[in-house]
């Protein structure tokens, strides 16, 4: 009995923020977030959501310190806290819920919870109408922790197969050209009117949609803060909506 009390005491909830906004985030987000004595996050994420949660210790690191984070997160929650580790979007997507769980074997009396949130893939679509309403993929052009290679070959792939595409992270100040060169790989699967979208600062201030072409989009200037829709051979440009069809015979 005492070591189910420990347990239940030595919590940590790995928690899915969504796209930034606090009306686009779960209600059990909240309610995590309002139980949580310490919050742990990257800076940027942490401002985003001071304001609501007052009272709360909040332990920060830059980003590339995603390992430092975790940890301290962890040992926090078994000196017996109650914690929150917070991600944008959908903490099992990109996010610190693997991390986490890779760690946490360090610390078996900890008891890890892993809440979703709404990923960018699907706000992003929102924004933009549909696009994302037959099969899909989730591919991010940054190479931290993937070869460029690799994510070419995903690239070549997800084009052949005629997925539509979602490009996470389509650039950087060291990767400013990667974008292009996504659109060039898809280029040769896919014609160069196929209908492409970009949200930027998706359920922010800021906030900003675009629908335009292949050929477009390839020398479109993103930023890091951008979402990138490809459609497949049938999305199509409905009153400058995004909408990717799922077959449907009557319509």
């Amino acid at each position: 009995m005492n070591n189910i009390i420990e347990k239940k005491n030595k919590k940590l909830y790995v928690i899915g923020l969504g796209p930034g906004a606090y009306e686009d985030m779960t209600i059990r987000a909240v309610k995590a977030l309002n139980t949580s004595e310490i919050i742990i996050g990257y800076t940027v994420y942490i401002d985003l959501i001071k304001e609501y949660f007052i009272g709360k210790e909040y332990l920060t690191t830059p980003m590339k310190k995603e390992v430092e984070r975790c940890e301290m997160a962890l040992v926090k929650a078994n000196e017996g806290h109650i914690c929150s580790m917070i991600c944008s979007g959908d903490s099992g997507i990109y996010g610190m819920a693997g991390l986490v769980l890779e760690l946490s074997d360090r610390y078996p009396e900890v008891n890890v919870e892993i809440i979703s949130g709404v990923t960018a893939a699907s706000a992003g679509a929102a924004v933009l109408g549909a696009p994302i309403m037959h099969d899909f993929a989730v591919i991010s052009m940054s190479d931290l922790l993937t070869p460029i290679e690799t994510i070419e070959k995903r690239l070549h792939n997800a084009a052949e197969a005629n997925f539509v595409i979602a490009i996470y992270n389509p650039v950087s100040k060291k990767r400013h050209n990667y974008l292009k060169k996504a659109c060039e790989i898809i280029l040769k699967y896919r014609s160069g009117n196929t209908v492409c979208g970009v949200v930027r600062n998706i359920g922010r201030i800021g906030e900003k949609a675009e629908v335009m072409t292949l050929l477009e989009l390839k020398d479109f200037q993103a930023d890091m803060f951008t979402t990138v829709f490809i459609g497949n051979e049938d999305t199509k440009n409905i009153a400058g909506k995004m909408v990717t069809p799922r077959g449907y015979k009557d319509v």
